[in-house]
């Protein structure tokens, strides 16, 4: 198997996960709270790394320059401890629609920056039209209706901390691209939650975790999974095809919910999947088989 389609089987299972992420931290949250789940998460998402590590034999990786180092702490800080905690404080403040919506956004942020900073991460003509398509579907399907999107209402604080959230994301994706192409996607995940978990460890004497839950550790599993996956496509595949890939969640949200818990599925989401079929589609074809730069 070519190692193109790999990175994106490997970004489809991530986006599944992160479909799967939000439903057990709503179960979570009936008997813990946010910080609590996310200590447990991070320590949880530690051995799931590690375990990955042994198994791929790359014990040896783990040892990594000054510059890679540098490169793996912005991760932890700016993704894991910046932006994950930023979005989901901002959720207390803002519908979470908005927040799915705006965090959709991630791959036009990746698109600029890499079109300003890092020329070979640009991509080709269809492929822009493939994550725009993406965009359209990730809309279509999380709205649901017409009615939805016209009572849209945008500019809180909230709203602005999920920009601000979404904006990190994309950078943490670029570094990695930049950066860390050649450290295998097992050690990448162990530092980014190594280096959260020290600081989540302060918090310790000041969060009562009396016990663990079997959602907590379900949502462990699911986001190391998830993160490994991801890094892998990310190896593998540019960035803004990465994250346009990845707006295959709130179609798998959707599915899982009409499946297992018998939610309608709209006109309006049917629209939103055809849309998420041709996005792909262009995202990960060439229109010059002689230039296939991933």
């Amino acid at each position: 198997m070519k190692q193109k389609h790999i990175g994106i089987i490997a970004v489809f299972i991530s986006a599944i996960m992160w479909a799967l992420e939000p439903l057990f931290a709503k179960f979570s949250y009936v008997d813990a709270t946010f910080l609590q789940t996310s200590i447990v998460r991070a320590y949880i998402v530690l051995l799931i790394a590690g375990s990955y590590i042994l198994i791929k034999q790359d014990t040896p990786q783990l040892k990594v320059n000054k510059k890679k180092l540098s490169a793996l702490i912005y991760i932890a800080v700016i993704g894991t401890l910046g932006a994950d905690l930023i979005y989901f404080y901002a959720l207390v403040n803002t519908p979470v629609l908005n927040a799915v919506l705006i965090g959709h956004l991630q791959p036009m942020f990746i698109i600029l920056i890499a079109f300003i900073f890092i020329k070979n991460e640009t991509l080709e003509k269809r492929n822009y039209l493939g994550i725009g398509l993406m965009i359209l579907s990730a809309i279509f399907v999380s709205t649901k209706t017409m009615e939805n999107v016209f009572a849209l209402s945008f500019g809180t604080m909230g709203d602005i901390l999920v920009l601000i959230a979404t904006f990190f994301w994309a950078t943490t994706a670029l570094i990695m691209r930049k950066y860390l192409k050649d450290i295998p996607s097992g050690v990448i995940t162990f530092y980014r939650f190594f280096f959260a978990s020290i600081i989540f460890t302060l918090f310790l004497p000041f969060v009562n975790i009396k016990y663990i839950t079997i959602n907590q550790t379900i949502i462990g599993v699911v986001v190391g999974i998830g993160t490994i996956c991801y890094y892998e496509g990310l190896k593998r595949l540019k960035a803004a095809k990465v994250s346009g890939i990845e707006l295959a969640a709130p179609v798998f949200a959707a599915l899982i919910g009409f499946f297992i818990f018998n939610d309608s599925i709209t006109l309006f989401q049917i629209v939103g999947i055809i849309c998420l079929f041709l996005g792909v589609f262009l995202i990960t074809s060439y229109k010059n088989p002689q230039k296939k730069v991933s």
